[in-house]
């Protein structure tokens, strides 16, 4: 073997040993990311803003993949944790999904049933009112005639409501016996009550000038005397 081929052999096993190194070095990266990356996990990025008490939907969210060391234990990983859930708050385009920003829907029980209602967005919720709320629901009435007195009524104790929808713009369009209240913007508001409740607030919807609601403290039951149910101006005089 003369000198040039030597020195030919010498570069090649140089290249070699390099090649080996730069090998090596790239490993040496790749386990020090992974040690300090870890394993990635499936996490959910909100869409778009959702609204506070609305049910989750799988469409509102964008699958995702990250560390999971950089996920909380409280990041939602699987869409089925959304079943029969709403927001319990106002969730903001690109969070992360996390069990803590949800609640259970509240549900019927025996023997009642669904209804739903449109109430003044202005004097009946004012946007303090969700789904496990308590309400005491009030109508007011016209006098039927000369010899009758506009009233006020307590038409329903301690609903409980399960929904609290969109707000809606109220139709210009509509009758003046529709438009009775003279509200531009409703909310759809659906109880949970026994058939004898459902009837009287179905009657109110349809006949009385106004249907409000008044919170319940804490959300727990209160009574209300029978002769506090109805009140005339007359009771003031």
């Amino acid at each position: 073997m003369n000198s040039r081929q030597r020195r030919g052999v010498i570069l090649l096993v140089l290249s070699a040993l390099a090649a080996v190194g730069a090998f090596a070095g790239v490993l040496s990266v790749i386990r020090d990311v992974n040690s300090k990356v870890g394993p990635e996990a499936t996490a959910y990025r909100l869409k778009a803003d959702i609204a506070p008490y609305r049910e989750l939907t799988a469409d509102q969210f964008q699958r995702i993949s990250m560390p999971r060391r950089w996920l909380s234990a409280t990041a939602v990983t699987d869409l089925s944790q959304i079943r029969g859930k709403i927001a319990v708050t106002r969730l903001e385009k690109g969070s992360l999904l996390q069990t803590d920003m949800i609640v259970d829907r509240p549900a019927l029980q025996s023997g009642q049933q669904e209804i739903a209602i449109m109430i003044d967005a202005s004097t009946g919720v004012a946007g303090k009112i969700a789904p496990g709320s308590r309400v005491n629901i009030y109508a007011t009435f016209k006098a039927a005639n000369e010899k009758s007195r506009d009233e006020s009524k307590v038409i329903v104790t301690n609903a409980r409501v399960l929904d609290v929808g969109r707000l809606t713009a109220l139709d210009p369009g509509q009758s003046s016996d529709d438009r009775r209240r003279n509200a531009a913007e409703a909310v759809p508001i659906t109880f949970a009550l026994d058939t004898a409740d459902a009837q009287r607030v179905a009657y109110a919807e349809s006949f009385a000038e106004h249907v409000r609601l008044a919170l319940v403290a804490g959300g727990s039951a209160t009574a209300v005397a029978p002769g506090d149910r109805t009140y005339t101006l007359d009771q003031d005089k």
